[in-house]
């Protein structure tokens, strides 16, 4: 089969993260698979999948994602695949407006709302778009709920799970990451207005001072972010990294991996920081409470003083934190990349032979 996946960019971010892990092992179960991306600024994910021999047709670095533009240059691009696959809203109604005959049509909803969502006449608008899809694809049972709810039953909407390369996780080397005899707690989010990095910035003032934050990541909230550690006066404990291509080996090398979320479809960086053989802590908030739940630990959703004290039991009750981690081992090795590969995989055939 020939696949084009299609979304808006390729910076740091669950989809887009996804891709880079995904399309590979489309390929190798006999496909050919390459990528379409609005935004073709350089990142460090569109530099590992172009590594990876996957073909990337990047449209532009300047344009908007909603030019109407690239309408054309996916109908011109779209008409040698059988499969079009698309993420992101911009992609989902730009690939509709531009299918061609040839095409099967298949989306991935990769969170449990949008903002579009708060507008009731874009109901209208997303009930025809989606109506045009032979497949939808939700990455959770919360998410599969959010999107029935919002667009009701008359679809064709199945969940498949995302997933990560367990291994590449659960075998990392540890690093230097200059802190020495500190307690480092990890979170791995794009500074994005779906995640909390507020919460557990806010955490740390309830921590020991030995105790140190890195934020992986970047977006939007960076001003925000580094206006609220300032105001706090945590400078000298909280630590932003920026986008990393090293995020195994700093997992790996820190104490506590926590993910602070207002909502989340299903999390990579969830089963990526289970898999690290560190003990992870969540928000309680659907699409991160499913996965977590009797594995990792929850926290009730904004709650830094909870969320402090769980950090400290885990760093200073070994018993604890061994029996932490070795459960969320076992729930990482339930969301490996290549059952979630083959699953989409069997959803292109079964199509292509209808």
């Amino acid at each position: 089969m020939k696949i084009l996946h299609v979304i808006t960019s390729l910076s740091i971010g669950g989809a887009e993260h996804l891709m880079v892990g995904l399309l590979p092992r489309l390929r190798g179960l006999g496909n050919e698979v390459e990528i379409a991306v609005l935004n073709c600024k350089r990142t460090a994910f569109y530099e590992q999948l172009g590594c990876s021999g996957i073909k990337i047709y990047g449209f532009s670095e300047t344009e908007s994602v909603y030019s109407y533009k690239h309408i054309a240059r996916l109908k011109n691009l779209m008409k040698d695949f059988d499969i079009v696959h698309t993420h992101n809203t911009a992609c989902q109604l730009f690939a509709v407006l531009a299918k061609t005959a040839r095409n099967k049509l298949v989306t991935t909803e990769h969170s449990t709302s949008t903002r579009r969502r708060r507008y009731k006449i874009l109901r209208y608008v997303d009930r025809w778009m989606y109506s045009k899809y032979d497949k939808i694809i939700c990455i959770s049972e919360p998410a599969e709920t959010s999107l029935r709810n919002y667009i009701g039953n008359d679809y064709p909407i199945i969940t498949i799970h995302n997933g990560i390369d367990v291994s590449r996780f659960a075998n990392a080397e540890k690093v230097n990451l200059g802190l020495p005899g500190c307690k480092v707690i990890t979170m791995v989010a794009g500074f994005r207005y779906e995640k909390d990095q507020p919460t557990i910035i806010r955490a740390m003032k309830y921590l020991p001072d030995n105790y140190h934050l890195q934020l992986v990541g970047d977006g939007e909230r960076r001003q925000e972010i580094e206006s609220l550690i300032m105001s706090l006066g945590l400078q000298s404990r909280i630590h932003l990294l920026g986008i990393r291509s090293d995020v195994p080996q700093i997992l790996k090398s820190s104490d506590v991996i926590v993910m602070s979320s207002n909502r989340e479809g299903l999390s990579l960086s969830n089963v990526e920081g289970m898999a690290s053989g560190n003990p992870f802590v969540a928000s309680d908030v659907p699409g991160l409470r499913e996965v977590t739940k009797d594995y990792g630990v929850l926290f009730p959703h904004g709650d830094d003083k909870a969320l402090a004290k769980i950090i400290i039991n885990l760093t200073t009750n070994q018993a604890y934190r061994e029996e932490i981690i070795k459960k969320c081992r076992a729930r990482a090795m339930q969301y490996d990349i290549n059952v979630m590969a083959a699953n989409y995989n069997n959803v292109y055939k079964e199509l292509m032979s209808e």
